[in-house]
């Protein structure tokens, strides 16, 4: 008689409703179990790892997603199906919130209107390319009735269409989401390969921006003067902080004595949680930098102001703890710093730029200075430093021509510089350094 202790371990018996767990003949492990399928029905699964763990984890966490009423699709459902599955098991819990929020748009407004009918298994390269090529070529008023829905038509309810296509970025990005769906398609062993990924959309251009020059930035920065939250825009354009970072900074995370300041969250407006504290936009952007000096007695000054707008307010101040506040000490919304901002360029009579500019116009001055690329890349808290050169590449290639015609000038033939003799007295010609 063969006792429990002595059974294999792929083939011990399990719980009911824990599936089962056994080696194949190639040597990977197999897990098998029954889950909730579209249509509320039950089917079975097989799910494959290279050890009895991985594959029982497999399993263990489809049964899991089924016992919360969350069906499991299969390759056989349409892509509509698992691409809700995918926004609601698995991508609400590795994004954002207002990036799924992005992708749940993109997927309603244009992924399943375009493939959702389409069979997962059956999806292919050339169902993809089809699609975006339509996508592309395809008036979105028209699409999307957006016309029938104004009070004055414009475009094909009147009879003349307006020809308003999606931009390359755009285009881009909803591919984007079509691949990283179908790429976790591929990891639960859904479908064998990626189609999206074999179809080649071309690298849009970047989103041109328009950095502040020299002389616009030290005329912005004393159209600033005196308003309550000079500090901030000071800070904004000397130390180049994003907008969430600089409203997330909290007095704790500055020490003004030794001149430095942690960046550790980024304060944004989410559609469940308002004004929230939320993680760096990356690991690289939880960073320390540096404060300029007048940063530093811009920052004291704040404070002292911001002590007396809290006696003057007495019961009624929120202490939420932020270096930037409204009057009332509660956080400020980015919407509200952007109508401060705009209202600046227009006192200053500035060309309008967004605020997110002032990040540009900070490295673009400094790689104009001649800073190195790293330190650049450090301050701005990339993840890589290959965006800071892509990102910033123009930037690089007029100073390069500028280190070119500095070498021409001191390659010149003696007659082109005046029939001077080189007497040994006069300095060499040198110029800043480059990089």
């Amino acid at each position: 008689m063969t006792m429990p202790r002595d059974t294999p371990a792929s083939r011990r018996a399990r719980a009911n409703g824990d599936g089962t767990v056994y080696q194949r003949k190639d040597r990977r492990w197999e897990a098998a179990g029954y889950v909730l399928a579209p249509g509320n029905t039950r089917k079975r699964i097989r799910v494959y790892g290279t050890t009895r763990k991985e594959a029982l984890s497999k399993l263990t966490e489809k049964i899991a997603a089924s016992n919360r009423g969350l069906p499991i699709p299969s390759a056989q459902g349409s892509v509509a199906a698992y691409l809700t599955y995918w926004l609601d098991a698995v991508a609400v819990h590795q994004l954002r919130e207002n990036t799924h929020t992005r992708y749940t748009a993109v997927t309603r407004l244009y992924l399943i209107p375009g493939l959702g009918r389409k069979k997962l298994a059956k999806l292919t390269a050339k169902d993809v390319r089809t699609w975006l090529n339509q996508l592309r070529a395809t008036c979105q008023c028209c699409t999307r009735g957006l016309d029938t829905a104004r009070h004055q038509p414009l475009c094909c309810a009147a009879g003349t269409c307006c020809s308003k296509r999606l931009s390359p970025l755009t285009l881009a990005y909803v591919h984007s989401v079509l691949k990283s769906a179908l790429e976790h398609a591929v990891r639960e062993e859904e479908i064998p390969r990626n189609v999206a990924r074999n179809v080649r959309t071309g690298t849009p251009r970047p989103r041109r921006f328009e950095p502040l020059t020299a002389d616009e930035a030290r005329t912005f920065l004393a159209a600033t003067s005196g308003h309550r939250l000079q500090p901030l825009f000071e800070l904004a354009l000397h130390t180049g902080l994003r907008k969430g970072e600089l409203l997330g900074l909290r007095w704790e995370d500055l020490d003004l004595a030794g001149g430095t300041a942690s960046i550790r969250r980024t304060l944004q407006r989410t559609n469940s949680g308002g004004l929230t504290a939320l993680p760096t936009k990356t690991k690289s952007s939880e960073r320390r930098i540096v404060l300029p000096t007048p940063c530093q007695r811009s920052l004291e000054q704040h404070r002292d102001r911001q002590l007396q707008e809290r006696e003057a307010v007495g019961t009624a101040w929120q202490d939420s703890g932020y270096v930037f506040t409204r009057p009332d000490g509660a956080p400020i919304e980015g919407s509200t710093l952007t109508r401060h901002f705009n209202t600046l360029l227009r006192q200053a009579r500035l060309r309008r730029i967004r605020f997110h500019d002032l990040r540009h116009s900070t490295a673009t001055l400094l790689l104009e200075q001649g800073v190195e690329l790293v330190v650049i890349k450090e301050l701005l808290g990339h993840a890589h430093i290959g965006v800071t050169a892509t990102v910033y590449a123009h930037v690089r290639l007029r100073l390069q021509r500028d280190a070119i015609n500095l070498l021409g000038l001191a390659l010149r033939a003696p007659a082109d510089t005046g029939n001077r003799p080189d007497d040994g007295n006069e300095p060499p010609l040198c110029a800043a350094p480059v990089r």
